[in-house]
């Protein structure tokens, strides 16, 4: 072996002096520039001959390494003083992990400039590779490929191999530093057919945003008729992009829309919206406009905040004619939110508009929310108070506006004042908390109540005393060692009655009754009614911890309210509450293994001997891309249910696939399967389908195939239904009729795992020479 470059010295240590290490810059996966033009070359081979500092020629098995450039051939001509390096005869470079082999190669080494002749090449990245009659090396990260072939699947051994998809064009421009790929005059082939000439587009050479034509979406559902659905994508910048949109549904016209996001250090959030001219399922323009800001920052008198959650659409009918909208933009209550909140030491204030947008719809008319234009809020909350104590200080004003043709009440402005103290006393082995709040509202209606009173004031107070104690001992449960807990709890609350039935309700409705809210002081979240109580709540929980990890392994829960006089306090159209015993409110979680998970909550009416609602879910995932849900659902008299979700491969149905052994990150389970996926809600009470996802996945390794069969009830008595198809080629791109599958079993399958998680770009001694 020979160097052709001068390497450093290396100086013997001092005697008795330990060796001093240095990070060495050519185990980085990039070389910096600057350590790169003084790296040494190396050359080696059955024999060589030149001269030192000017060229070196070596034939039989030659090799030429700098950095993370390595040449072999069968013959190597290396010009010194050019950097020039020059192979015939089974030509190979290993470029950090991007090989390239073909017959003749002229290259600057450093530099990176040159050619290939009959080149093969593989990238390091995204495992693609392709053949052309001849590469050029524009520099380190530029290249371009004449008359080549570009893929991503896996090539086989046999000489009769053909890929399953790929892209050949005339000429393929690939720029590493920017990750992106640009074919010109090409087609695209999937399993030997043409499928698309394209004249010229962009891909990515890695998981790099880049600006470009997204894939088109082609879709087919019983409302829009065939639609074609065209995407741009503009990558602004590192913290700013915008995507543009157009489409084409043949059986109502043409739709524009885009979306613009942005995120900086105090501030991010999205601006989005659509327009249809003119579209003929409802003779109309349509439109829609949804923007989300959220912004902080701190100044010499406090920090503050601004949050933006706006959502306006055209008409009623908007939610249910324009499926592929955001979530947000599909329910039939918008909100238009603005917040502006400071905080300094232990005081914080806001100043709230909220407006909403009812979307009607005449056979299940809602009621409308009030808009709240505005509100204002002070809160103060001392964090060092003597002896222990905790208090706070709240004051609320709000001004509440909506139709009254429509809500049966008047308008008005809303005052209140909470004040609350408590001292908990805290130990390891329980705790007890006495609270007492004080709640003071006043009321300025527009128009007269009923007794033709234009005001109203109210004040009241609570007290409560929250107790709890927690036993533990080490256990045993089916030959597992295991910490088990024991947790009594009772809480106690006490508000004297206050007539408040003439009070007009605004922000205030029932509280779920759960394990969350049995043990607080108001029945109801608001601040229109205040629950007369007096009662007790008992309960008791038990929880198996593993004690090595920590990892709980079950949690069991009882509670009851026991009431000591009537609440005579209730919403409008409430009956007062008399019974002295609450229902049973029962839970359980349980994930002895990470494999299964149960999970249910049972309300159980113990004079009726009938649950009121229940709520029991289980889940059972064995492992990645093998998951299988079911939940369900009675709420007594208004709905019962039966869901059930899943993805899981088809051959192991039958216990023929094991797939884990293959499963790599990013790879899915291995090439040749299928998996079915889909979701299936049943309501029991009606004995229908309300929603049906049913779908097909396959997994070629270097392609994904999709369908999915998408019936979704879009109100009472209406449904829509779309047919999905995707192929997605891997590393490329993804063709999709009828909107993006990918999307639906996202959003409806429980625990949906993608086939191909984004996975880190592999390091260049991955593929080292």
């Amino acid at each position: 072996m020979l160097a052709w470059c001068g390497l450093p010295l290396v100086h013997a240590q001092d005697a008795g002096s330990p060796p001093a290490l240095r990070s060495s810059p050519l185990l980085q996966d990039k070389i910096p520039d600057s350590v790169r033009s003084q790296l040494p070359v190396f050359v080696r081979g059955d024999r060589i001959e030149g001269q030192t500092d000017l060229n070196a020629v070596v034939e039989g098995n030659a090799e030429l390494r700098r950095g993370d450039t390595v040449i072999r051939a069968d013959r190597l001509d290396y010009n010194v003083p050019e950097d020039l390096a020059r192979a015939q005869g089974r030509v190979r470079i290993n470029r950090a992990g991007n090989v390239y082999e073909g017959t003749a190669l002229e290259l600057r080494v450093d530099a990176f400039e040159g050619f290939f002749s009959d080149a093969r090449y593989r990238f390091l990245a995204n495992g693609a590779h392709g053949e052309a009659t001849r590469v050029d090396f524009i520099d380190q990260d530029r290249s371009v490929v004449h008359a080549g072939s570009y893929t991503t699947c896996e090539r086989g051994n046999e000489a009769s191999w053909q890929p399953d998809w790929v892209l050949r064009a005339g000429t393929i421009h690939l720029d590493n530093q920017e990750q992106v790929g640009t074919a010109q005059n090409a087609v695209l082939e999937f399993k030997g057919v043409p499928l698309l000439p394209i004249p010229s587009i962009t891909f990515p050479l890695s998981d790099k945003r880049k600006s470009g034509l997204l894939p088109p979406t082609i879709g087919l559902d019983s409302r829009d008729g065939p639609a074609y659905l065209q995407p741009y994508y503009w990558n602004i910048a590192p913290n700013r992009d915008a995507t543009l949109r157009a489409a084409l549904m043949t059986k109502r016209g043409a739709n524009l829309g885009g979306e613009f996001r942005y995120l900086e250090p105090d501030y991010r959030g999205q601006i989005s919206g659509d327009v249809m001219p003119s579209d003929r399922l409802r003779d109309r323009t349509r439109w829609s406009v949804s923007a989300q800001h959220q912004g902080a920052m701190d100044t010499d008198f406090g920090g503050l905040g601004l949050n933006l959650n706006v959502n306006r659409v055209s008409d009623d009918n908007y939610w249910r004619d324009f499926s592929r909208a955001a979530e947000a933009l599909r329910q039939r209550l918008l909100p238009s939110d603005a917040i502006l909140s400071w905080g300094a030491s232990d005081m914080s204030a806001t100043v709230r508009t909220l407006k909403w947008q009812t979307l009607q719809d005449v056979s299940a008319p809602i009621v409308p929310p009030y808009d709240r234009l505005p509100q204002l809020q002070w809160r103060y909350a001392p964090s060092q108070l003597g002896g222990g104590f905790d208090a706070s200080v709240e004051l609320d004003t709000t001004r509440f506006q909506a139709a009254r043709q429509l809500t049966g009440q008047p308008n008005a402005n809303r005052s209140y004042a909470m004040a609350q103290v408590s001292r908990p006393f805290l130990s390891p082995g329980g705790f007890v908390t006495p609270r007492l709040q004080l709640h003071a509202t006043q009321y300025q209606f527009d128009t007269p109540l009923g007794n033709g009173d234009r005001s109203a004031a109210r004040a009241l107070p609570t007290f409560s005393l929250d107790s709890g104690l927690v036993f533990e001992r080490d256990a045993s449960y089916f030959g597992r060692a295991l910490v088990q807990t024991l947790e009594p709890r009772a809480f106690y609350t006490y508000t004297p009655f206050s007539d408040q039935s003439r009070l007009p309700v605004y922000d205030t409705a029932a509280n779920d009754f759960n394990f969350a809210t049995i043990y607080t002081e108001n029945a109801y979240g608001g601040n229109d009614r205040l629950a007369d109580n007096n009662l007790l709540t008992l309960g008791v929980s038990t929880r198996l911890f593993d004690p090595a990890t920590g990892a709980q392994a079950a949690r069991f829960g009882v509670a009851q309210r026991l009431r000591f006089t009537d609440q005579r306090v209730v919403l409008p159209g409430a009956s007062p509450v008399s019974e002295r015993l609450s229902d049973l409110l029962l839970g359980a979680a349980i994930s002895w293994t990470p494999q299964w998970g149960f999970d249910s909550t049972v309300q159980y009416n113990p004079k009726t001997g009938r649950s009121i609602r229940s709520t029991i879910g289980a889940r059972y995932t064995p492992g990645s891309f093998r998951t299988i849900s079911a939940a369900y659902r009675l709420q007594r008299g208004t709905s019962e249910q039966i869901d059930i979700g899943w993805q899981w491969p088809l051959s192991a149905l039958w216990g023929g696939d094991k797939g884990s052994a293959e499963a790599r990150p990013g790879q899915g389970q291995g090439s040749g399967r299928w998996y079915s996926v889909g979701r299936l809600d049943y309501s029991l009470q009606d004995r229908k389908l309300v929603n049906t996802i049913v779908g097909f996945e396959y997994d070629s390794c270097c392609w994904i195939g999709r369908v999915v069969l998408e019936r979704l009830q879009s109100s009472v008595t209406t449904s829509n239904t779309r047919l999905l198809f995707q192929i997605e080629f891997v590393g490329f791109s993804r063709l999709s009729l009828g909107a993006s599958p990918l999307e639906t079993l996202k959003q409806h399958v429980p625990n949906y795992q993608y086939l191909r998680q984004q996975a880190p770009a592999p390091s260049r001694f991955s593929n080292y020479d």
